[in-house]
């Protein structure tokens, strides 16, 4: 009977609590702690006021503390200016948040919510040699890529937060990230056929390294920072640039970064 009526006063505390100053992860985490169910919890992100950590690291430690991918949704939904759907609806439990709907690449806007990015048109001409590959054996062609244009259609400053929604089977390894070299008229960049790049060769020069969290199945996050400068960049989705597309050219998500 103590014991039970001990579980009573905690839970009515926490609640209490949460509901004399606004939420944030450390708040979920000690509801999640206490025992509070996943529907109860969810309500509470709803109805009260909140300030959340949606980054990364702070997704990344909401996981590690047992939170559940509702809850986490939930949060993602609050966090962006929308109302997260209670348990009746079960898009919560998939961990996307609101926005994110079709295969592709999403950025996250000044007010928190992604934003479909539109591919624009690459097109592809060998650069007139190949390569062999000693390791593997495998032989692959350094090909040029050019955009119309010297400026993408979307600006953003930094840091800059990507999301990619990618196929089924498709690793988000398979992505190029690629500073784009303005000309007079164009943006262009260098690549290899079959994303394979040559450690000495001068496929390389034009790509950038990068870090993606996995927040949901098939869902990850990319956060290009201050180290990265400003630019013109592209993200060039697996096949893009195969043998097979060299004549038709393919697509690339492009950002331009401003001073």
């Amino acid at each position: 009977m103590r014991k039970s009526l001990l579980a009573t006063l905690v839970l009515a505390f926490c609640a209490a609590l949460a509901a004399q100053q606004a939420m944030n992860n450390d708040s979920i985490i000690k509801m999640v702690k206490a025992g509070l169910s996943d529907d109860l919890i969810v309500g509470s992100i709803n109805s009260q006021p909140g300030q959340y950590d949606t980054s990364s690291d702070g997704l990344i430690a909401l996981k590690s503390a047992g939170v559940s991918d509702k809850v986490v949704g939930a949060i993602i939904s609050k966090a962006s200016g929308a109302t997260a759907p209670t348990a009746a609806a079960p898009v919560a439990s998939s961990g996307l948040p609101p926005g994110i709907d079709e295969i592709g690449v999403y950025l996250k806007d000044k007010s928190g919510n992604w934003v479909y990015l539109m591919p624009e048109v690459v097109n592809f001409k060998t650069g007139g040699f190949l390569k062999s590959l000693a390791t593997d054996g495998l032989v692959k062609g350094d090909i040029n890529g050019h955009i119309e244009g010297v400026k993408a259609k979307t600006t953003a400053t930094l840091p800059v937060v990507l999301a990619v929604y990618t196929q089924d089977g498709t690793a988000i390894s398979e992505y190029q990230l690629l500073r784009l070299r303005v000309n007079n008229d164009s943006r262009e960049f260098r690549s290899v056929t079959g994303g394979v790049i040559h450690a000495s060769g001068g496929a390389k020069r034009d790509s950038v390294e990068f870090q993606a969290t996995k927040l949901a199945p098939r869902f990850y996050q990319i956060t290009l920072d201050q180290s990265i400068g400003k630019g013109e960049y592209g993200l060039l989705p697996p096949g893009a640039n195969s043998s097979s597309n060299l004549a038709s050219g393919g697509k690339i998500y492009t950002v331009s970064v401003p001073e």
